[in-house]
């Protein structure tokens, strides 16, 4: 039954696409590219439109736009963007022709803020824009960085809604859902663990990166396959007239730019680039010399990553991409060393027939990830994922609304090994696959904006079917104030495996959802094997004045079936031990909870100033079907201030700032000390009178205590020079934790001894494009 469903969603889907294409042929259309004469990258975000009558489309991520149902005529096009040159073309529509017309923009001398008002009062009025944050190089630029190297992992910290557990080896919680509920995506392709050792670098080179979608929650129905909150991250395709790139060191990191054409890019040919980038950790080797106050251990933290990506754009705007890159990470806490591996390739494509108004894009990417935890005196810990994934979407835009279709195929290998805080092994060698189809539809109705999707995912290792219903809506009150909300059902099949009760929780393992679940919860019987959510979010935005923007979100995330380990298994799951309760024999329970709260967001952003305003407010809690507790990332107030000025003849110097703060975590208090004897080798006929045991530990109720408040001030300051060539040198002082505040890192329950986060970090750094 459940595969008749599937074929029967396939061959909807199907239909439609054949459908779709059909088109009134008394108007025409007007689509293509809009691209950087200088480099040949497209411009997104931009607005394209005729003078006369005002129709018009928003590029995508793409540079894409399209325009339809244009009445037949002559028009002037006209495209304005900041930083560029504005264009005006004449073009004639003719009736039922599709006229594709790609548009180079020069980069101007000067900033047309105006414009750039007008471009985001138009994308607001016509985007749903529920809990999402489009991110662009440039914002990340203003936060104040390590040795003067933005990252994404300082910036997504000041996000409204998003919780970080700390400098080293802090991990992203997104309005109360776990890492392992969060997708991160690049260029289409999973990343099982986009952040390093060290909290404030992530995975990913800001340099090459064009755009960043976070969904905070509410997603629609193109994404599927977890059930909290999405990043979705689009690279740059490389410089396609000349060669490029950038070159930068400081005491935490250096990094190597390298991209150029393999063939120039002229308008209306064939054009193709390479893009390489590598960046190395060294704090290892750089602490005991510049940070030897820092910690006992020194900063243990080393990182080597590689990214390579080919480039290849037809005159029409068909797109071929391959892409590839290998991270590796290794951390040593006293005796615990941790090691994880990530690597994986791919390629995307972007199709845009010359005769039909569809366009179709795809993927197929395979990615691996491996982590291992190792001690003396302790059973090791090991996990690995790997999996492919292929996708196929097709959009169509009649007017100005938007139709997206398409289906995704992936298979993932896990193989896993854990022990508990009773020392039982845990361990689970799975092959899952998981075929999904959807559909969405945004359309523009006057002052509303609405945008239905439905999604079934198919999980065949559990051969379950997962229907799930996006709504997202958005009504225009006037130009200034917009209302809006979010709705849908998500689900998952992957869940994590750390214990709450670790002094350092750096180990982070995957496996696939298990089908030894207990058979009852709280008395109901468990019929799914899935991980399952419903969000709801609602919301308003409003301009408060020129350049003041002002963000109110609400939400609630029910985790209505989650699986986590049992922490509390002491007895191995057979015939000896089947008269004691299943929450000792167990390896997995049942779990279910909520997350709510409420998240402002306040933003001023006109040259030479910029300041940015988030607090929120959330409850996370967790039901075990014998207690409720809050986990460990239930953090009730959060607030980020970041502000940055430029200044000086040309504004090339530039100060920013960022201040958080953030309340205690909850955390598992110590009530005493006892010597442990394990009885697993020689069970009743053990001689506990000889024997020595270990030091065993006597917790209290679980994440019943609070750890004190986080608060934290970075600062940096840098100059830029340019030379006649346009090369560019930039320098960079920058002080993390400035006032050096003791924030608590962990609480060493064995020699009884509170260790801290990072103290002051001053560093400086330098980077030279050319």
């Amino acid at each position: 039954m459940k595969c008749n469903t599937l074929l029967q969603s396939c061959f909807f889907f199907v239909l439609l696409y054949i459908a779709l294409p059909v088109h009134a042929q008394q108007t025409g259309e007007i689509r293509g590219f809009v691209y950087d004469q200088s480099n040949g990258e497209p411009i997104i975000f931009t607005n394209v439109y005729l003078r006369e009558n005002g129709m018009g489309s928003a590029t995508d991520v793409n540079g894409f736009y399209s325009i339809t149902k244009v009445p037949p005529g002559d028009y002037s096009l006209v495209v304005k963007y900041v930083g560029y040159d504005s264009t005006v073309m004449n073009i004639t529509v003719e009736p039922g022709k599709i006229l594709n017309q790609n548009i180079y923009l020069e980069p101007g001398a000067f900033q047309l803020q105006t414009v750039e008002i007008t471009e985001k009062g138009s994308e607001k009025q016509a985007e749903t824009g529920v809990s999402v944050k489009k991110v662009q190089p440039v914002e990340i630029q203003r936060i104040p960085s390590v040795g003067g190297e933005p990252d994404l992992a300082q910036y997504l910290q000041v996000l409204p809604g998003v919780i970080f557990t700390g400098d080293q080896g802090g991990q992203i919680y997104i309005r109360g859902g776990s890492p392992i509920q969060n997708k991160v995506l690049m260029d289409g392709m999973t990343i099982y663990n986009p952040f390093h050792s060290i909290g404030f670098f992530s995975v990913f080179d800001v340099d090459v990166v064009r755009n960043i979608d976070v969904y905070t929650g509410g997603f629609g129905a193109e994404y599927g396959g977890r059930i909290s909150a999405i990043m979705d991250i689009t690279t740059r395709d490389g410089n396609k007239k000349e060669l490029s790139g950038k070159v930068s060191a400081s005491p935490f990191v250096a990094k190597l730019l390298v991209e150029g054409p393999l063939k120039k890019f002229k308008a209306g040919e064939t054009s193709s680039s390479l893009l390489f980038t590598s960046r190395a950790s060294y704090l290892k080797e750089s602490a005991p010399i510049f940070y030897n106050y820092a910690d006992s251990n020194g900063l243990p933290y080393n990182f080597l990553d590689f990214y390579g990506k080919y480039s290849w754009t037809a005159p029409g705007g068909t797109q071929f991409n391959l892409f590839g890159f290998n991270h590796n990470d290794r951390v040593t806490f006293d005796a615990t060393t941790y090691n994880w591996k990530s690597s994986g390739g791919g390629t995307r494509f972007l199709v845009v027939p010359s005769l039909s108004s569809t366009v179709i894009s795809g993927n197929f990417a395979y990615s691996d990830y491996a982590m291992e935890q190792s001690q003396p005196d302790e059973q090791p810990r090991y996990s690995f994922i790997s999996g492919f994934e292929s996708g196929l979407d097709f959009s169509y835009y009649p007017g100005n609304n938007e139709i997206k279709y398409g289906f995704d195929i992936s298979g993932f290998k896990t193989d896993f090994e854990f022990y508990n805080a009773a020392n039982r092994r845990i361990n689970q060698t799975d092959y899952t696959t998981e075929i999904a189809g959807f559909i969405t539809y945004r359309a523009v109705l006057e002052k509303w904006v609405i945008q239905p999707g439905l999604r079934m995912h198919y999980y065949s290792s559990l051969q379950e079917m997962s229907p799930e219903p996006r709504l997202a809506l958005k009504y225009n009150l006037t130009e200034d104030v917009r209302f809006k909300m979010a709705a849908g059902l998500y689900s998952q099949n992957f869940l994590s495996a750390q214990s709450d009760r670790d002094v350092v929780n750096l180990f982070y393992g995957f496996l696939s959802g298990p089908e030894d679940l207990p058979d009852y919860y709280k008395g109901e019987e468990v019929t799914s094997r899935l991980q399952k959510a419903r969000h709801v979010v609602f919301g308003i935005e409003f301009d408060l004045a020129k350049y003041h923007e002002f963000n109110i979100e609400t939400y609630l995330k029910n985790f209505n079936q989650l699986t986590n380990i049992n922490r509390d298994k002491i007895f191995d799951d057979s015939k000896e031990f089947e008269d004691e309760p299943d929450y000792l024999r167990e390896d997995f329970i049942v779990e279910t909870g909520d997350a709510y709260g409420i998240d402002f967001q306040y933003s001023y952003d006109r040259k030479p100033w910029y300041l940015w305003v988030v607090y929120s407010l959330g409850y996370v809690d967790r039901d075990d079907g014998r207690k409720t507790y809050h986990p460990h990332w239930d953090r009730r107030h959060s607030a980020n201030i970041v502000t940055s000025y430029l200044f000086g003849k040309d504004q090339t110097w530039e100060v920013s700032a960022r201040w958080n703060f953030g309340t205690g975590f909850p955390f598992t208090k110590t009530q005493g000390f006892y010597e442990l004897l394990d009885f697993q080798q020689n069970g009743i006929y053990t001689d506990y009178t000889r024997e020595n045991g270990s030091l065993g530990i006597v917790y209290a109720g679980l994440n019943e205590g609070r750890l004190p408040v986080y608060h934290r001030l970075d600062l940096s300051a840098s100059k830029k020079f340019e030379f006649k060539n346009k090369d560019k040198l930039q320098l960079t002082l920058s002080i993390i934790n400035a006032y050096n505040q003791e924030n608590i890192f962990f609480f060493d329950r064995v020699k009884y001894q509170r260790i801290n986060q990072l103290p002051i970090l001053p560093s400086i750094g330098a980077s030279y494009s050319f």
